[in-house]
């Protein structure tokens, strides 16, 4: 595995420019949810800029990796990475959430080159993942499918289901990676409805577990490294994240998992973030 420390400052930069992306498409929309995009920014950019098999210039190619993005309605920070490695013109980041836009506030597999699978309904995106798993098996395919949850799904009955499931038929092509930021919508996830001990869990259900510090470019490249060298077993990543990361306002603020900055909470956040890309230039 190549893990340059030039490789990880490229990677490190491209989640922040993801992350102003990110702003300007939900600032210019008026909806949208920074704070899961953000937490999520780092993870995004290693799958798509140095991990997964894919081609963009042929978005159904049969042999490519699959990713789903279960917790749907993080999914400016993807449509970011869509256009930036050219699944379609970054023009049409300006188009977000309108009428007719291929970028709508969910992911739709029907409208927008690179997505997968249509999701947004919390819970889902693991159980389809472990079929895509399984059609892999019996094709003889030798693709990945990577499927990025949030952690307040783990509330969905569903998500235990299929994690029994993809044990069950030894599913070592599906890796799982918890977006692991503790909050949801209305608060953090002990005070509503508390999951821990979350890595002790996906053990017990039979899956090869790793924890590491999701912002660490180098830690998501290696845990997926291991994982796939993993076998006779599905593989789970837990991914220590901060909601809003990056900008210091939104950091850790649920108010932050659907609001839309205003101009002078936009300002800040640019600022932030272009400071922090130079900081990591010159590094």
């Amino acid at each position: 595995m190549q893990n340059d420390s030039q490789l990880i400052r490229n990677l490190e930069i491209i989640a922040d420019e993801l992350r102003i992306d990110v702003l300007k498409m939900i600032h210019k929309a008026k909806s949208g949810h920074p704070g899961g995009s953000f937490s999520a920014a780092e993870i995004i950019s290693v799958l798509y800029f140095y991990q997964m098999k894919i081609k963009p210039e042929d978005p159904q190619w049969a042999d490519r990796d699959r990713f789903i993005m279960s917790k749907g309605h993080a999914c400016p920070v993807w449509y970011a990475a869509l256009a930036r490695r050219g699944y379609f013109d970054r023009k049409h980041l300006d188009t977000l959430r309108k009428t007719g836009s291929i970028l709508q506030g969910h992911p739709d597999m029907r409208k927008t080159p690179g997505v997968d699978m249509t999701t947004g309904s919390l819970g889902n995106g693991l159980g389809i993942g472990v079929g895509m798993s399984l059609s892999a098996k019996l094709l003889k395919k030798e693709y990945y499918t990577f499927v990025l949850l949030g952690c307040s799904e783990h509330n969905e009955g569903v998500i235990w289901e299929s994690a029994l499931s993809a044990s069950k038929f030894k599913l070592d092509n599906l890796i799982v990676i918890i977006d692991y930021n503790k909050l949801q919508l209305d608060g953090f996830n002990d005070e509503v409805l508390p999951i821990e001990p979350v890595k002790q869990k996906w053990e017990a259900f039979g899956w090869f577990a790793q924890a590491i510090n999701g912002h660490d470019v180098s830690d998501i490249m290696e845990s997926i490294h291991i994982a796939m060298k993993n076998k006779g077993k599905p593989a789970v990543i837990i991914a220590d994240t901060v909601k809003g990361k990056g900008v210091s306002y939104m950091e850790n603020q649920s108010e932050w998992h659907g609001r839309v900055p205003d101009d002078k909470e936009l300002e800040i956040a640019l600022r932030q973030l272009t400071q922090s890309i130079k900081l990591k230039k010159v590094k």
